[in-house]
């Protein structure tokens, strides 16, 4: 890492809890590789500390910060504006400065998006269904939206907050369905996505669809899992095993992160330098998962 000096620029990330973080590591990559004076760090944020802290990453002139669990619905009402795809989603994931003061913006779509849209398919008049309701799955309702497919299935647990979800989405068609119905659409779905926190570690032996669950899914379907620790879930085992395409979170957040860095500099990210450190990263903290 290039040396820190009273010149260095600070980027960062605000959430609690923090220290699972694999940003740091990709972002500091990247600003050595291209010879920048600039560090990005970690910083613990409870909720009830919110406001007081973007103050003072204000007054320490913070260039740029992203944000995580909890604040990026939260953060919304402390920003002097916020971009219309953020307006959109619902939340921020990316902040930087501007003459009026802290920008919100999301980078979670570009993130998700990138590895679908380098399958080059056509994703027009197709059905998705989203396993979750919170942050992430906003941006992937955005997502789907953008990829032009025509019917998203959204199923969780509480169905007061699975109705509240798919009747925030008034322009699109976003049908709710409870948990214990998720699998009835299987057969016509084209992309899966979990935005659930079922299968993360250390519940490895979990995920929210089973093997009997997937084989009614098309031979072309892409199952998505944001989980990238166990990488790969228990879901993507069982997909991979029915030969499906995968995906894991460690893409969408490579993505993401670029598209952060991009903000920030004014410039294009390098995202192989930045791929190369998040995998070196996640292999220190956790032993491969074989299926």
């Amino acid at each position: 890492m290039v040396a820190i000096s009273g010149n260095t620029q600070l980027l960062g990330v605000i959430g609690d809890p923090i220290s699972h973080t694999l940003s740091p590591a990709m972002h500091n990559a990247a600003l050595e590789y291209l010879g920048l004076d600039y560090v990005y760090v970690p910083f613990a944020v409870k909720a009830s500390d919110l406001e007081v802290a973007i103050a003072g990453l204000a007054a320490l002139r913070v260039v740029g910060f992203n944000v995580t669990i909890p604040h990026k619905e939260t953060i919304v009402p402390h920003l002097a504006a916020i971009s219309d795809l953020a307006q959109q989603v619902g939340a921020v994931n990316t902040v930087y400065r501007s003459d009026q003061g802290w920008v919100g913006t999301n980078t979670d779509v570009h993130g998700f998006l990138a590895p679908l849209r380098s399958l080059l398919w056509n994703w027009s008049d197709t059905a998705v269904l989203v396993l979750g309701y919170g942050g992430a799955a906003r941006a992937v309702v955005a997502a789907c939206h953008d990829l032009g497919c025509a019917q998203l299935y959204v199923s969780g647990r509480q169905p007061e907050r699975l109705a509240a979800f798919a009747a925030s989405w008034p322009s699109l068609s976003v049908e709710a369905l409870p948990w214990e119905a998720r699998t009835a659409c299987l057969g016509d779905i084209r992309l899966v996505v979990n935005t659930t926190p079922i299968g993360m570690s250390p519940h490895r032996e979990a995920t929210p669809l089973a093997a009997e669950d997937l084989a009614q899914l098309p031979a072309t379907a892409v199952v998505y899992d944001l989980i990238y620790k166990p990488r790969p879930t228990l879901l993507l085992q069982l997909a991979m095993a029915r030969q499906l395409h995968t995906i894991d979170g460690l893409t969408m957040l490579l993505h993401q992160g670029a598209a952060a860095l991009e903000h920030w500099l004014g410039q294009p990210a390098p995202t192989a330098v930045m791929a190369t450190a998040l995998e070196a990263a996640l292999a220190e903290r956790s032993p491969p998962v074989h299926p």
